[in-house]
């Protein structure tokens, strides 16, 4: 396991924060099912061991006083992995940890020796999983896009405040020092009135058409799929082989996110950065568009129209089509990605150049993670709590929704229901029967 060479702390975190992000709420912290250890330590789970899980294994098992005690997922060799990794940290460091592993997440949750849980697994299972998680009495760190469906959001969002549990998502670009920097420009009115916003993310999703495969010996393709069709057969390129002898790990990212039977292509697997980012920057946190329009209904991208005028696009700022947020105010723009930026003037630079280590994986950055256990310690939200976490997957999901109606479709954002939706076909998509005997709640 490869650590990040700069170890952050809490003050080291806090410095890099932009101020607008202090006022945060304090809410109810309840202990729940846990037994709390002596020694103030946080005791990790995780539920979901592939790339990403790795990536996020590698920030967080290095944060003083956490420890990961236990690990979940339905693909048997990278249950393997996970634990011959997890005891090979621990025994250079010179420590004593038992680590289990299980195949099904309700006996991971039992534990009361858990005091959180990352959740790293396909997006269709993200709300399910999640809420059966807080009423164990467990904090939450779940990656992003929040859900798979609007409804989902909804009742995940509903579980969090009624269970009192901590909620913390994985849009890690809001703990980024670029991102931070663009806000501020923005909301401290340095480019003018903003009328434009070009947020280039990709893509929606497209019909799932890979040929069907043999499912691995240890890999439970009925629980992969949970309360998916039973229809959708297995392929390599859903859930990515890996290698032990000789050690090898995944060469590429899970399709699942491509197929819209499974995900939401990169309108939610990109947009839940990048839209983030807009929404953030607009100030539009826990609200969200009124008008959405898909790409052929009369635009190439995808626009989103906000009550106040503002419109967001989907399309590129440069000709590499670089993932990221262009702001276009009165007074100049900036764009922005992840390590850097472009200005129209050198005047909205910041001060001190933003510097990050390139042998550090962009996912494995310890700031946003560190938040999340600063939050789980102080019993008060993290930088993105569940409400700004729904409304930005709610962009996205609403992105695909107008694409899949070829329509331009409108939406109240305050009582989150479609407008003039007269064939109720908007309202429909906002979620899907879940195979029996999958519940969400």
């Amino acid at each position: 396991m490869k650590n990040p060479k700069k170890q952050w702390t809490r003050r080291q975190f806090l410095t890099t924060t932009v101020a607008g992000m202090a006022g945060v709420a304090v809410i109810p912290h309840l202990t729940g099912c846990s037994t709390k250890p002596t020694d103030g330590s946080i005791r990790l789970g995780f539920i979901g061991l592939g790339r990403q899980a790795m990536f996020l294994l590698n920030g967080f098992i290095q944060i003083e006083g956490v420890k990961v005690l236990a690990g979940c997922d339905v693909y048997g060799i990278k249950r393997k992995r996970f634990e011959k990794r997890v005891t090979a940290f621990y025994k250079k460091a010179g420590k004593e940890v038992e680590i289990t592993t299980y195949e099904k997440y309700p006996d991971l949750l039992k534990r009361k020796d858990i005091d959180a849980v990352v959740i790293a697994i396909p997006d269709h299972a993200h709300a399910m999983v999640a809420i059966a998680a807080l009423k164990a009495g467990k904090d939450v760190y779940l990656e992003k896009p929040m859900t798979f469906t609007i409804k989902e959001g909804q009742e995940l969002k509903k579980t969090v405040r009624e269970t009192g549990r901590i909620f913390g998502l994985g849009s890690q670009q809001r703990s980024s020092a670029e991102f931070q920097h663009a806000v501020k420009l923005v909301q401290t009115g340095a480019l003018g009135k903003i009328t434009l916003v070009n947020a280039y993310v990709g893509a929606p999703p497209t019909p799932y058409n890979l040929p069907e495969e043999p499912v691995p010996a240890d890999l439970n393709w009925d629980l992969w799929l949970g309360p998916l069709p039973a229809t959708i057969h297995y392929n390599n390129q859903l859930n990515p082989p890996i290698s032990l002898d000789p050690e090898k790990d995944e060469e590429f990212w899970g399709g699942w996110r491509w197929y819209k039977e499974m995900g939401g292509g990169f309108t939610t697997d990109w947009g839940a950065h990048m839209f983030d980012i807009v929404q953030w920057g607009l100030g539009m946190d826990r609200s969200g568009p009124v008008e959405i329009s898909p790409i052929g209904d009369g635009t190439e991208y995808m626009m989103f129209k906000y009550a106040n005028g503002v419109v967001m696009t989907s399309e590129p700022f440069d000709e590499k089509k670089t993932k990221g947020v262009k702001f276009i105010g009165e007074n100049g723009w900036i764009e922005v990605w992840r390590g850097d930026m472009n200005v129209s003037d050198p005047k909205f630079k910041p001060a001190t150049p933003i510097q990050e280590d390139p042998n550090v994986p962009y996912e494995t950055r310890i700031p946003h993670q560190l938040n999340f256990i600063e939050a789980v310690r102080s019993g008060k939200d993290p930088v993105v709590p569940v409400e700004i976490g729904h409304s930005s997957c709610t962009v996205c999901t609403l992105g695909n929704i107008a694409c899949e109606l070829k329509r331009t479709i409108k939406w109240d954002p305050a009582t989150e229901t479609f407008v003039d939706d007269t064939d109720g076909a908007a309202t429909k998509l906002m979620h899907y029967e879940y195979r029996s005997p999958w519940k969400l709640v």
